[in-house]
């Protein structure tokens, strides 16, 4: 069984364009036309263009089965943040506001024409009015997990040692330490992003796909048979080297 996954998008619509456009290429040397294609979460914030990015996913997942689309935490962010006000929610670390820098949820404003400089309570309002709707809806519907073949994926991971129907559905969004570090066999090969790695790193127990497009470099795609790996190039499938 063949799976498709693609890392962390942030708002960059033309790189999320060009790895599907790596996973339609594979899909014709491969003959997989069937297999499913997951994102991993993550579809906004720090990028150019998040509104261009949840439009075209919206319109992809409607008319193409073997879409699925995860949720992450700066998904889940902006979701709360347009619920609840401009206000901190107990649900996000303490640390990370939406509109600041480290969270990069302006640039997701100004992709809708709002400036986010302005006094919260009238960015909020005005936010508020023009994320349509349906952009709204599609976030707050999106799942956190999805399971197929040997792989469970998830946007960052989860809490090792705990059944998985008894996970935290912050710790799938948030999880780093506990996580990352662990060598221990978690069943299915945990497919994530969330944590930033130079390359798609197979760790034998978690594939890390997140290769910082957010951060100018570049939107992984990669094929994943059974726990074997390929990273989606230009030229072909280069395979990612797994511990033995």
């Amino acid at each position: 069984m063949t799976l498709y996954a693609i890392g962390d998008i942030h708002g960059h619509l033309t790189k999320l364009r060009a790895a599907h456009a790596r996973v339609d290429a594979d899909r014709a040397a491969h003959g997989t036309d069937a297999a499913p294609l997951i994102h991993i979460g993550d579809l906004v914030d720090r990028g150019p263009d998040s509104a261009g990015v949840i439009a075209y996913l919206m319109r992809l997942q409607a008319s193409d089965p073997r879409i699925v689309t995860l949720t992450g935490n700066h998904d889940a962010m902006l979701t709360r943040w347009l619920e609840t006000g401009p206000g901190p929610d107990p649900r996000d670390p303490p640390h990370v506001r939406y509109l600041s820098d480290k969270a990069g949820g302006g640039a997701t404003l100004a992709s809708y024409d709002v400036d986010p400089t302005g006094p919260p309570d009238e960015v909020h309002e005005e936010a508020v009015a023009r994320i349509p709707r349906a952009h709204r809806e599609f976030l707050a519907e999106l799942p956190r997990w999805h399971r197929a073949g040997e792989c469970l994926f998830v946007h960052a991971g989860i809490r090792p040692g705990i059944p998985f129907e008894d996970q935290d559905p912050e710790d799938l969004i948030w999880i780093r330490d506990g996580f990352l570090d662990d060598p221990c066999d978690h069943g299915p090969l945990v497919v994530h992003g969330h944590t930033p790695v130079e390359d798609v790193t197979h760790a034998g127990n978690r594939l890390a796909i997140d290769t910082g497009a957010a951060y100018g470099g570049p939107l992984s795609a990669v094929a994943i048979e059974g726990r074997d790996v390929f990273l989606l190039t230009e030229d072909g499938r280069l395979p990612v080297p797994r511990p033995r």
